[in-house]
């Protein structure tokens, strides 16, 4: 299993939003500076994490983007899952195909695949947040 940039930014995104909503709708332009990313970047994130009802967006004076629900109620593997798609460490892992091939690894990557996915159910952007505040490492 490998994050992709687009992953690792939308966390970044997240936190953003969840360290700032105070501020109402957050502006793009505010986000992609304080996460030296392009806003044209972002913006094809911030669009999947809308669709998927996680932020709202809104245009012009005053516009932006704020987080819908609390941070704790975001997981990391919610997050994951909308710019990422499967998290499974090896291609195909749910599908009939690979299931049918019973050999020796099969429940090895099962058991890794729950592995994955306890760990980051069990991290919330909220966690994220607090370390970031409490002079944790940022880099994501």
């Amino acid at each position: 299993m490998l994050v992709s940039t687009k992953g690792r930014y939308a966390l970044r995104v997240m936190i953003d939003l969840a360290e700032n909503q105070t501020s109402g709708y957050v502006p793009l332009k505010e986000i992609a500076q304080r996460q030296d990313v392009s806003e044209k970047y972002l913006e094809s994130i911030l669009k999947t994490l809308v669709k998927a009802g996680v932020l709202t967006g809104q245009r012009g004076k005053g516009g932006g983007y704020q987080l819908t629900r609390d941070p704790a109620d975001y997981t990391v593997a919610t997050i994951l899952h909308l710019t990422e798609g499967s998290l499974a460490p090896i291609a195909g892992l749910d599908s009939p195909t690979v299931n049918q091939d019973r050999g020796a690894t099969l429940q090895m990557w099962h058991e890794l695949d729950d592995l994955i996915t306890d760990f980051f159910e069990k991290r919330t952007i909220a966690d994220l947040a607090s370390n970031a505040a409490g002079g944790g490492n940022y880099v994501i």
